[in-house]
Formats: C-alpha cells, structure tokens, sequence
C-alpha cells in the first residue's frame, strides 16, 4: 500500500509541476525574471544559455527534497522524485523536441507532440517577453485558439498604434509614427519548421 501511496505522490507532483512550471514561466520568467529567460528568446550560439539556470533552481530544489526525504522526512523524497521525472519529460519535450537541443532532428507530423510543438512556436511568435501565449512545457491549449489569440492581439496593437498617432498629429493619418505599444507578433504559419536557431 505505501508503494501505491508513493507513486501516487510522484505522479500528483508531476502534474503540479507543470502548473508550477506555467505560472513560473508566465509571471516569473516574463516578469521579473526576464533577465535570465531572454536568453531563451534570441538565437543560441552555444551549447548553453542563461535560462538554463532556473533548471539548475529546480534541479537543486528536488535533490534537497530527496536528501530530506531519505532523511526521514517522508514523503519529501517522492516529492522530489516526481519533480525529477517532470525535469525529465520537460528535457525530452522543451529542450529536446521543440527546441533541438539533442543531436539529431525529428519534426513531429501528427497528434499530441506536433500540437506542442507549433504551440510553443507561437509562444516564440513574439518579440519581447510581453503578449505570449501558451506558457505550459507538457500542456497547451489548442493551436487555432493561440492563434486566433495572436491576430487578435496583432488588430488591437495596430489600432492602438493608429489611434497614438492620431492624437500625436491632431488627425486621422497626421503625424509622425510612433513606436510599437506592445510586441507585434512574427508572422504564423501552420508548417512546423521551426528552428531554436532561428527564433527571433
């Protein structure tokens, strides 16, 4: 019975990590923890980037558990076991799949792994760490609603932009343009060819 309880606790942890992991990336990552995450959204040069620090962050947090745990603090160990093992799916999903980060490349075509995969694109769709969608790593919603999100966004930001100009230049079309209010999305396809070295 403990060995069912155990397991239940790991995969319990599991699904909370990932919504841990959303809020983390959505309210942390693009908030104020933007400073190590962008490097996340320009081009890799090398094998590592800063953004890999927030792995390390959870990395440590699930040993500890697990030294407690073993300690005798039950079930701190399972706790951490389950942070582990979503740290695992996360390496082989994020890092692996949609951002070839393995040695080999392989674009899913169907199903489940290809929604991913063109959900997390359209989170990259945009520069900035500001008018993202799809901040989940295991979970998103579907791929026509991030995009019908994105083109909403896109209309709004344009009249939003037409509007500052007019008040800048005391009419319709008058007036020097001014800057962007918020990010303007990337321009979407449905293909999935995307290439962590070419995120913008």
């Amino acid at each position: 019975m403990l060995a069912l309880y155990n397991t239940l606790i790991v995969l319990f942890t599991v699904v909370m990590m990932e919504i841990v992991a959303t809020l983390a990336h959505k309210y942390i990552m693009h908030g104020w923890g933007w400073g190590w995450h962008h490097s996340h959204h320009t081009p890799r040069t090398g094998w590592f980037e800063l953004n890999d620090l927030y792995a390390v962050v959870f990395a440590a947090l699930a040993i500890a558990l697990i030294a407690f745990g073993t300690a005798g603090y039950w079930p701190l160990q399972w706790i951490g076991a389950g942070m582990t093992l979503y740290g695992a799916l996360y390496f082989m999903v994020h890092d692996g799949l949609v951002h070839q980060r393995w040695p080999f490349r392989y674009v899913p075509r169907r199903g489940y792994f290809k929604r991913l995969y063109l959900a997390h694109r359209l989170h990259h769709a945009v520069r900035g760490k500001e008018g993202c969608v799809s901040f989940g790593f295991l979970y998103t919603p579907p791929v026509a609603a991030l995009q019908a999100t994105l083109r909403a966004r896109k209309a709004l930001n344009a009249r939003g932009k037409g509007a500052a100009r007019d008040a800048a230049g005391g009419g319709r079309g008058a007036g020097v343009p001014t800057r962007e209010l918020t990010a303007t999305p990337a321009p979407l396809t449905s293909s999935p060819s995307f290439s962590r070295r070419r995120v913008p």
